[in-house]
């Protein structure tokens, strides 16, 4: 028989600081909870199910707001992704809901075919389908986990606000650390480097000049990392590049302003923090849920020729300018 282990619905320091750590991409690859069934409380057979993926930062959210519920909580092995994109995916799915179930032996501990299972992850478990090959009866929840309390003290019905999809400052701005750091990590680190080599040699050893594209860089990550989600909703297009492109556009260009550069050297300098925002920003699309998996393959195929584009001018602009000086 399975083991069922024993999930607190109180979190440590060392959960807060873990959460807080994730939040700036640190630790990810440790981010893993072991699948299975796990207990919440003092569940008895006809305690609810709930679902979740093995995400760390999800599975410590759900279980929190587990308390005060005697439930059992089915951790689907989603490689350690949350549960939205993980059933955009295909790992949060009806076959691996399936699967789960059978080898945590969880027939053997409830006497009821009834899984709850988190709104977000209806584009890859199907109920229709659950029925159809375990025989198990899909209810889907609350979006947000702090609602469960009240799903389940409405008789596991949710409200209609339990299902709206948001995505406020707040929430946009808690997204936008590892984003940041995202654009440090690996090879990125060379980018920087790269930009003050050439940003010398074109500038005849000016520190100044040699400043200009490394400045450039520098603003487009930040108004791609920090301007495009602040503003989201005011920024003019839909797509998350154009978004960025254009606080990528108004940032660069007030920063190479800034600067005192030349006319080539500011249209270079706007250049590249609009190529540099534009894809940042594109990064961002997958941590909200109102983007579809197959726009943003579109945005992606249109988006990024674009980028290599402006950002191949803008060398060409500051060469151009080394010339002309």
């Amino acid at each position: 028989m399975a083991d069922v282990r024993q999930a607190s619905s109180t979190l440590t320091w060392r959960d807060t600081i873990a959460r807080w750590a994730l939040r700036w991409d640190i630790g990810r690859e440790r981010a893993v909870v072991e699948p299975g069934l796990y207990r919440v409380g003092e569940p008895t057979p006809a305690s609810p199910v709930f679902v979740t993926a093995n995400y760390r930062m999800t599975f410590d959210l759900v279980r929190r707001d587990l308390l005060g519920i005697d439930s059992w909580l089915l951790v689907l092995d989603t490689n350690g992704v949350n549960v939205w994109c993980a059933a955009g995916k295909g790992t949060f799915s009806t076959k691996e809901l399936i699967v789960r179930a059978a080898k945590s032996n969880l027939s053997g501990h409830v006497n009821h075919r009834t899984l709850i299972v988190p709104q977000l992850g209806a584009t890859g478990v199907s109920a229709h389908e659950a029925r159809q090959l375990g025989d198990y009866r899909v209810i889907f929840g609350p979006i947000r986990s702090r609602d469960i309390r009240a799903f389940v003290a409405a008789g596991m019905k949710t409200t209609p606000e339990m299902r709206v999809v948001t995505f406020t400052f707040a929430e946009r701005i808690v997204l936008t650390p590892v984003e940041l750091v995202g654009t440090l990590r690996g090879w990125k680190l060379l980018i920087p480097v790269g930009l003050i080599a050439a940003g010398w040699l074109l500038g005849h050893g000016s520190l100044a000049a040699a400043c200009q594209p490394l400045v450039a860089y520098i603003v487009g990550v930040l108004a791609g990392g920090v301007l495009t989600p602040a503003l989201l909703p005011w920024l003019p297009g839909r797509g998350f590049s154009l978004k960025g492109a254009l606080a990528g556009v108004v940032a660069g260009a007030a920063a190479s302003l800034a600067l005192g550069s030349e006319p080539l050297g500011v249209a270079a300098g706007t250049l590249l923090a609009a190529s540099v925002a534009s894809f940042v920003g594109l990064n961002f699309t997958g941590a909200t849920p109102f983007t579809s998996p197959s726009g943003v393959e579109k945005e992606l195929r249109l988006a990024l020729p674009a980028q290599a584009a402006a950002a191949v001018i803008a060398g060409v602009l500051w060469i151009v300018q080394y010339f002309l000086g």
